[in-house]
């Protein structure tokens, strides 16, 4: 299964998803999946922000090594899910990839999610606020990444 999160500049949500839920899948031993991600307007080889570098940091994961991955120049055509921070994300990609209609959801509406404090469809960005504003994002991002562990073994049966 491969798998794309997919934010504004590939260099905050998406990034985080995108190495947050590769240790995930590495530590529950998961077998074939594959996890890329990409941003609409990203440049490619942009590096994570300083405050993304630093949140992610908690959750034992090194962000330094991600490189920004602009949309156009992804592998997105290959994708079996492509997962969206925001439901703008989602109409973007839509609108440049119609073809990839039935694969395409925000993560929060593909998990299910929906906490009462966390009453939008959206993982609001981080980018230019203050670190604990990236923890805030981060920690949504962390239980929807564990609610698609628990989608995910299930459809497989594990």
């Amino acid at each position: 299964m491969k798998i794309m999160f997919v934010c504004t500049g590939n260099i905050c949500r998406s990034a985080m998803a995108h190495w947050l839920f590769q240790k995930k899948v590495k530590d529950a031993k998961i077998p074939n999946i594959e996890i890329y991600s990409c941003g609409i307007y990203a440049e490619n080889g942009d590096m994570p922000t300083y405050n993304a570098i630093e949140a992610i940091k908690e959750y034992d994961v090194d962000l330094k090594v991600h490189k920004a991955t602009n949309i156009r120049k992804s592998q997105i055509k290959e994708m079996d899910l492509i997962l969206c921070a925001t439901q703008s994300h989602k109409i973007a990609v839509l609108d440049i990839y119609p073809e990839l209609e039935n694969k395409i959801y925000t993560i929060k509406e593909y998990v299910n999610y929906n906490r009462q404090q966390h009453n939008s469809i959206d993982i609001k960005d981080p980018w230019g606020y203050d670190l604990e504003t990236y923890r805030f994002c981060l920690s949504e991002i962390n239980e929807c990444l564990d609610l698609l562990i628990e989608k995910i073994t299930l459809k497989e049966g594990k």
